[in-house]
Order: C-alpha cells, then structure tokens, then sequence
C-alpha cells in the first residue's frame, strides 16, 4: 500500500536528510496514518534516504505516545482487530509543529487531532 503522494514523500525525505545531518527543525507532520478498527496511529514528519523509515509521533493505543521511527513496509502489514489495514487520514492538515503533537499527546495519553 503507498501512503505517501509524490509530494508528500519529497517532503517528508528532504525533512529526513535534514534530520540525518543534525539540523535541529521542528517540521510540521506530512501525513497521518491510523488504524480504524484500532486505536494506533503514526503523525509522521521525516523520511529516511530509504524511502522506508519514517519518524514522527507514534501512539500504539497504550497510553504513552513518543517520538520514534516505524517502516511504512511494516505498517502496510499490519491489520486490526476486524481486518482493517492501517489507513491514511485523507482529512488531514497539520496545525502545529511536531513538537506541539508530542506535547499534547503526551498531556493526554493519545493523538487527538
């Protein structure tokens, strides 16, 4: 399954390289992926130089959202409870900055918006 627009994925690897070499940004997310039977979702920012390893807020549906890496190939596996596939957020448009979703997630234990 391809979760990123041409667009996106440019985005998103030109945010990764910048992340390799140390700049210190504070990107807005590019896209939003979540599961909808489940309560797991991924606010991603950056992609690594192999298309594969993307950073951004991840929340399992545990209770304690954190900043971390995921494989897009592995997320495109991944099926919930009913079945589901991990699915991108078509309505999504960033409001805040990185930083902003991993504060609030972790204020309230889960990604809400």
């Amino acid at each position: 399954m391809a979760f990123l627009t041409d667009e996106q994925r440019r985005v998103m690897l030109a945010n990764g390289a910048a992340r390799a070499r140390g700049e210190d940004s504070d990107p807005y997310p590019v896209v939003k992926l979540y599961t909808p039977d489940a309560g797991a979702a991924w606010v991603l920012t950056a992609l690594a130089a192999d298309g594969d390893l993307a950073y951004g807020l991840i929340d399992a549906g545990t209770g304690f959202p954190e900043l971390g890496e995921v494989s897009l190939a592995m997320l495109a596996g991944i099926k919930g409870p009913k079945g589901l596939p991990v699915a991108v957020e078509p309505q999504y448009r960033p409001r805040k900055t990185l930083s902003a979703y991993v504060a609030d997630a972790q204020r309230d234990g889960m990604i809400t918006d």
